[in-house]
């Protein structure tokens, strides 16, 4: 197993559980790949001595686990982890210049999971400061002239370019499914709350997710075992019903990607899938207005006393976010608190009255634009974001220029296990030898 890291997570943790595959050859590869790779696209945080300090605590791991039968499921797993996320050992940045001091704190729990899965934590990846627009120094692995998305840009970049099987990122509007989608990676978010967000520092509370990447819906169910509350194996179910939602939302997408959906809504429709085409959102930029006035409102109260002392230190687009959060009044606030609470339920109704499983739309407005001055825009996420369902992004197309596209797929409130079991279906489909071609003619026959 040369090139484990092409591996998906679930056999890779297996051949480590098991003792068929040995650890030294995994950080060997491992140290070749950060070698080959990160020099250029950035995904990692440098850090001294990187090897030697997973040698010594995969050494602990194993000595704790010396009996295969007893190992846990991420036995040995090398892990990457946003700079976000307190990790001991480790200081917290958030992509930020402020003392890391400041931000300290006891370890996440989602890294504590992990670690007491057997994960071994390969390093911090590169965020945008304090998870919101100010870009790192990450790039694309696909082209290194476009930007990764954002926030989780090194956590996406680092599963793309083969560095890390798994790498944990945080939605708070696009910041796990945009990333996914221009890396050509999954991308998990899970139902808001379902995972804790203890120890990472926050962007709005309220809104703030944790979630993952993965090379497949495989792998992130795998960690989904480890990282949500009350998680079971979905039954067996049938072929998803799927909506398509029409009406301003999806206009955000560009061409290429609308294109994308649509050809595989088709392929799936051929293939026995019921597909609605629902009208969605017509009230859409009230929604993402009332999104980002929360966004801003939390925004400037975490930020309250770091930005005090701190001020100077931001990049402009965190200060512009935070001055303009201290103006939103607390009735604004709680009135868009509660118009949210109302569409979440108003979604979950409407799913239920018009039988839609899960909903299919492009996982970004679509390919990764050039440049790095910019994370691209998180529109398509946005709505999902902002009533809390569970979301995931898989690869489903190439763009003319050759960067990836996703697919986001949605289910209702709670219903994780189901979207996870629906997406599995799907990326099998997607995984034919005939869909790619399809997806791909009909991106091109459309201009």
């Amino acid at each position: 197993m040369n090139d484990w890291l092409s591996v998906p997570l679930p056999s890779l943790a297996h051949a480590l559980r098991s003792g068929d595959l040995g650890f030294e050859e995994v950080l060997d590869s491992l140290e070749r790949r950060i070698v080959e790779r990160d020099g250029e696209i950035q995904a990692l945080l440098p850090e001294a001595n990187r090897v030697q300090r997973i040698r010594r605590e995969a050494e602990v791991m194993q000595g704790r686990f010396p009996n295969a039968s007893n190992r846990p499921a991420l036995y040995l797993v090398p892990v990457g982890v946003k700079d976000i996320f307190q990790v001991d050992g480790f200081l917290t940045h958030a992509g930020s210049r402020l003392p890391a001091e400041a931000l300290a704190g006891p370890e996440a729990d989602a890294v504590r999971q992990l670690r007491g899965a057997g994960a071994l934590v390969l390093g911090k990846t590169v965020t945008t400061e304090f998870a919101y627009f100010a870009p790192g120094p990450t790039r694309n692995p696909h082209n290194p002239e476009h930007t990764p998305g954002g926030s989780s840009s090194g956590s996406a970049a680092a599963v793309a370019a083969g560095l890390a099987p798994l790498a944990l990122g945080t939605q708070t509007i696009g910041s796990i499914l945009r990333p996914a989608s221009f890396c050509g990676v999954v991308g998990f978010k899970p139902t808001y709350g379902r995972v804790s967000t203890g120890g990472v520092i926050p962007l709005a509370p309220s809104l703030d997710h944790v979630g993952w990447f993965t090379q497949d819906v495989s792998g992130s169910a795998l960690a989904a075992a480890v990282l949500c509350s009350n998680w079971s194996a979905a039954p067996a179910i049938g072929r998803p019903s799927l909506g398509i939602p029409d009406g301003p939302y999806l206009q955000h997408a560009d061409g290429e990607a609308r294109r994308a959906v649509e050809a595989v809504a088709e392929d799936l429709r051929l293939q026995g899938y019921e597909v609605r085409r629902v009208d969605l959102f017509p009230d859409f930029e009230e929604i993402a207005r009332r999104h980002r006035l929360i966004l801003a409102a939390e925004a400037a109260r975490v930020h309250a006393e770091w930005f005090r002392l701190y001020g100077s230190l931001y990049h402009e687009k965190t200060a512009d976010l935070i001055r303009a959060g201290q103006a939103i009044d607390e009735a604004d606030l709680a009135a868009a608190q509660a118009a949210r609470r109302k569409l979440r339920q108003s979604m979950g109704d409407l799913m239920q009255s018009k039988s839609i499983d899960v909903w299919m739309a492009p996982a970004a407005a679509g390919p990764a634009p050039r440049g790095l001055e910019s994370t691209g825009d998180p529109v398509m996420n946005l709505p999902w974001t902002h009533i809390g369902f569970p979301a995931i992004a898989l690869p489903c197309a190439t763009s003319a220029s050759g960067l990836p596209i996703g697919l986001q797929l949605v289910a209702t409130h709670g219903a994780d296990e189901r979207l996870l079991a629906c997406a599995a279906e799907i990326e099998r489909h997607l995984s034919s030898d005939r869909t790619p071609a399809v997806r791909h003619a009909a991106l091109r026959g459309a201009g």
